[in-house]
């Protein structure tokens, strides 16, 4: 059988790495070899990575450098992509988000309308901060969605979204998956009972839909034994740092700033709950790195969390904007008497992303939709 060759429009990709650069990765290399080839072209975002590399098994192409790279992104991939299969053809497009990496492949589309056109939904923002960006450009925007072959959406809140926007075509929900051998119980894991000092975490890019704001305010409603640790950095950390010396909590949290993936799991197995209150989500990978640790976690019911986390069952849903929400279920978590239950819910999530979110079970699934 000849070898497929896949081309990948993505914003962006190692070494600046989100939820999605780490599933596309994940993914090619599990896939590559005889059966797929994979290209992918992005985005230099500080200018100064190669432009065009073997990284993994994957041949990367990078345009541009900065800001003005993304949004010139649609046209200047388009036209290398362009090139690339006029000399040697391209089985399948595949865009990784319905952003500018959506535009350019539905040029591509329309330009070889035989090229199978995989659209990936990995989007987190809220249809509000869609239609924000969008507004413009809204009947181009629906075409990234409509003109689709196949659409992989990595939550049931994304697909119903691909619905909406008029996608004609099949439309399959895949989750992202999490490396189990990187994210496990670990023997270093300090047991709740043995200390006095309780540990909430979080990990998440400091932008406002991940809503740490509530998480750092739900501290008010707390013991004061009962400290936040926040991994990650974005615009809204100043606004941060200046809620929590307002609200009197600044000896409780501890911004530790973006820390390395490899050293995520020891934090985590440091805390005794992992918080994120989240207003939107595409579906959550922090979550189920957490659960996999064996973490007890708190969510809020938006977006993809609810495929994952229910109350009493995975875990423990807060209401939304709510920090005294968020402060009951963490006293619950916190509280001795129901140690026994949090143990066997927190196994349970555990149990459910060994058996269904992980990256071999990803990869077997999305080899079916290429």
């Amino acid at each position: 059988m000849a070898t497929k060759r896949v081309l990948v429009f993505s914003l962006a990709y190692y070494p600046f790495v989100g939820g999605a650069e780490v599933a596309l990765r994940e993914i090619v290399e599990r896939l590559a070899g005889d059966e797929y080839e994979f290209e992918i072209i992005t985005v230099n975002l500080d200018g100064n990575q190669p432009a065009i590399e073997k990284y993994g098994t994957a041949l990367v192409r990078r345009l541009g450098g900065g800001k003005l790279a993304k949004y010139l992104f649609p046209f200047t991939a388009y036209r290398l992509a362009k090139r690339l299969h006029q000399r040697e053809p391209y089985d399948v497009v595949w865009a990784m988000m319905a952003n500018q990496a959506g535009l350019a492949t539905l040029f591509f589309k329309w330009q070889f309308p035989k090229v199978k056109y995989l659209l990936t939904l990995q989007e987190g923002d809220s249809l509000f901060d869609i239609w924000l960006r969008t507004w413009f450009m809204r009947p181009l925007y629906k075409a990234i969605y409509r003109c689709a072959d196949h659409i992989q959406a990595i939550s049931n809140f994304l697909a119903k979204r691909a619905i909406k926007f008029g996608a004609k075509c099949s439309v399959t929900v895949v989750p992202n998956g999490v490396d189990i051998d990187k994210f496990k119980v670990t023997s270093y894991k300090v047991e709740s009972g043995e200390r006095k000092n309780k540990i909430i975490i979080t990990t998440s890019r400091l932008v406002k839909k991940n809503g740490i704001s509530d998480l750092i305010k739900s501290l008010t409603y707390l013991p004061s034994e009962v400290s936040l640790w926040v991994l990650g950095i974005g615009k809204e950390e100043h606004s941060l740092r200046q809620l929590v010396c307002k609200i009197g909590v600044e000896n409780r949290v501890k911004f530790l700033g973006q820390i390395d993936g490899s050293q995520i799991p020891e934090y985590l197995a440091k805390a005794d709950a992992f918080v994120r209150a989240s207003l939107s989500e595409g579906l959550g990978n922090s979550f189920l790195e957490a659960m996999a640790t064996g973490l007890p976690v708190v969510g809020t019911p938006v977006g993809g969390i609810p495929d994952f986390l229910k109350t009493g069952q995975t875990g423990w849903l807060c209401q939304v904007n709510n920090p005294k929400s968020i402060a009951e279920q963490i006293k619950f978590i916190l509280d001795p008497t129901n140690s026994e239950q949090v143990k066997k819910i927190a196994n349970q999530g555990r149990n459910l992303v060994l058996n269904k979110y992980t990256w071999d079970k990803v990869a077997h699934e999305m080899r079916k939709i290429l």
